[in-house]
């Protein structure tokens, strides 16, 4: 019954052979997560992905650098390309996507479609070092979130976003600057 209630996490020893491209030290990765695509991503060290994640890499690219959370219930869409650097922190329920349909009624809207009927935009998402990104936000195609950004909870964010900045919002705007104290903090772990 324990492991229905609490399924717990394989680690790098028992991810080891599943194809990931690189895969570091201190993995931890939900077993209720679902992962397609695992020649498509490299895995850092000191790595957790909480229960119910789902990371869809078929085409495109994950990277994910050192010291990374991603927390429960979230979503990562990386057939336009994903990159999450050191020391980055997605709360529960974030989605992210690289890639999205067009809305405007000129092209279907259906991945059963043949692709000439679509008209799906790709763009890499880059979330850069020391980001947070508040529970049930979204990010769409093209986002770089810079270096220190924090992006708070049920936020739409459309656009690239300022260094140490924090937004919030639907669409989120700018609200405020975010300390460099975590820069000190963080030079002990590398």
């Amino acid at each position: 019954m324990d492991e229905i209630l609490n399924p717990g996490y394989y680690d790098e020893s028992d991810l080891a052979s599943v194809g990931f491209r690189k895969l570091g030290n201190n993995v931890k990765i939900a077993r209720d997560s679902i992962i397609i695509g695992f020649k498509n991503i490299e895995i850092g060290s000191n790595i957790r992905i909480d229960s119910n994640v789902t990371i869809a890499v078929s085409k495109g690219f994950l990277i994910l650098g050192d010291y990374i959370h991603i927390g429960g219930s979230s979503y990562l869409s990386c057939s336009g390309g994903l990159k999450i650097s050191n020391f980055a922190n997605i709360s529960q329920g974030v989605r992210i996507y690289s890639a999205s349909d067009d809305y405007s009624g000129e092209s279907m809207t259906n991945p059963t479609l043949p692709t000439h009927y679509t008209n799906v935009f790709s763009a890499e998402v880059s979330i850069e070092e020391h980001v947070i990104i508040g529970s049930g936000s979204v990010i769409l195609p093209g986002v770089v979130l810079k270096k220190g950004t924090a992006i708070g909870a049920l936020s739409l964010v459309k656009k690239s976003t300022e260094e140490f900045s924090i937004y919030a919002g639907s669409p989120a705007k700018r609200i405020g600057d975010r300390s460099k104290k975590l820069l000190e903090i963080s030079k002990d772990l590398g």
